[in-house]
């Protein structure tokens, strides 16, 4: 189970930074991602983090979002800085820990104002 906090209403060029804590006591073995989809479209990878560390980002959030985790608290991070209103999302979290072993959050709303 994953449960995602920390989505909001915040300015363009605000910050925040989403939660999600899962349970079980192999989290640390899964690869973790932040997706985001906008009604009407495909979810998008935004960002990952493998077991070991290793970061991936999509274009859009390079420079700008970070991920990161915290094994001992089961958690996985988005900071999300300098935000524009095209970020505008739900974003989900994503546990892969494959063979076909994959979970989702129910997603948190972030919604960036012009």
């Amino acid at each position: 189970q994953l449960v995602e906090s920390g989505g909001g209403l915040v300015q363009s060029g605000g910050s925040l930074r989403l939660s999600c804590v899962g349970s079980g006591r192999i989290f640390s073995l899964y690869v973790m991602g932040w997706y985001r989809q906008i009604p009407g479209k495909q979810r998008e990878l935004v960002a990952s983090i493998a077991s070991g560390g290793t970061t991936n980002y999509a274009d859009s959030a390079k420079g700008r979002f970070t991920v990161s985790r915290d094994n001992t608290k089961n958690t996985v991070y988005l900071q999300m800085n300098s935000l524009k209103p095209e970020d505008t999302a739900v974003y989900y979290c994503n546990a892969d820990g494959g063979r076909g072993v994959n979970f989702w959050g129910q997603g948190t709303q972030v919604t960036v104002s012009s």
